[in-house]
């Protein structure tokens, strides 16, 4: 039986992405060139792979059972193919990256770029998105998060702490006060992230007592999935927010946000690049996460605390 890896290629993206009109669109071909190759690939087979129909595509039995094994067949080739590939041009292939929005504008866009410097023949797509989603499932070979993971089915390398502040614009601290204790937080307008869940939680720990968490539960009149739209609602007086510091840090220095420690300071996040644990990180990954924890070892950001 001669296989055609093309065809399963089509075959593993419909089948992760449930469409063939997505499936298209990812591999560049026209729907009817994503049809034709799962057509052939059943007749390969002698076996019917997908159930089709107006709103989705599902696998049959058969496409259940051979998916996961053509998965970790066709990662394999490639990983053969990209250690063979290693010479003297060093590391080359593509690399579909997924990044937080505001992390990926203001920091990772240009330290990417000097990594593509210094490996001409690697082709880098980066996709910008607050959600947290199933970037496997979504064809991503790498995920930054900034945030606490408790997801044991993936493989987290951290990066950089991330350190958060509690902030508010002088305008608005002229005009309401500052909270002296942890609980007058509460009382205060309070502009809340909405990726993270409808109810907003904020952590902290003690100045007092460092370790010791404490938890609020914080309400105002505006909330976002961006922490620049955040930061901007703060600027102009609207409350107080949690940010991380790589968002507000020339802020800070120019005194358009100010810093508030009413006993508790806001609990440090962690940049992570997370990769899937069943399939092992390529090369590739492996060499741009050690460029980022190089690069990261010393944040910026951090320097202008």
């Amino acid at each position: 039986m001669k296989l055609d890896l093309q065809e399963i290629e089509t075959f593993l993206q419909v089948v992760e992405l449930g469409s063939v009109s997505l499936a298209a669109e990812r591999l560049g071909v026209v729907k009817s060139v994503v049809s034709k190759r799962l057509s052939d690939l059943e007749r390969r087979l002698g076996a019917k792979l997908l159930y089709r129909s107006t709103r989705k595509v599902t696998p049959t039995e058969s496409g259940l059972q051979f998916y996961p094994r053509a998965k970790a067949a066709l990662a394999a080739l490639h990983e053969a193919a990209e250690l063979a590939s290693l010479d003297d041009s060093g590391l080359c292939g593509s690399l579909r990256i997924l990044a937080p929005m505001s992390f990926g504008t203001l920091w990772l866009a240009p330290l990417l770029a000097e990594f593509m410097q210094q490996h001409p023949r690697i082709q880098l797509a980066l996709q910008l998105d607050d959600r947290i989603s199933d970037f496997e499932r979504e064809g991503y070979d790498l995920c930054l998060r900034v945030s606490h993971l408790r997801d044991s089915a993936l493989i987290a390398r951290e990066l950089a702490p991330s350190p958060r502040v509690l902030c508010c614009s002088p305008a608005y601290a002229q005009r309401h006060g500052l909270p002296q204790r942890p609980e007058q937080i509460l009382y205060h307008a309070c502009i809340g992230y909405s990726n993270v869940a409808t109810s907003q939680v904020w952590s902290f720990e003690r100045l007092d007592a460092p370790g010791e968490p404490l938890n609020l539960s914080p309400s105002g009149r505006f909330t976002s999935n961006n922490g620049e739209a955040m930061r901007d609602m703060a600027m102009a007086g609207l409350g107080l927010a949690v940010l991380p510091v790589f968002i507000v840090q020339r802020q800070l220095d120019e005194g358009s946000l100010q810093v508030l420690e009413p006993g508790v300071r806001p609990t440090d996040n962690w940049i992570h690049a997370l990769y899937p644990r069943s399939r092992r990180a390529s090369p590739k990954v492996l060499a741009l996460c050690d460029f980022l924890q190089q690069r990261l070892a010393n944040p910026p950001w951090q320097q202008r605390l």
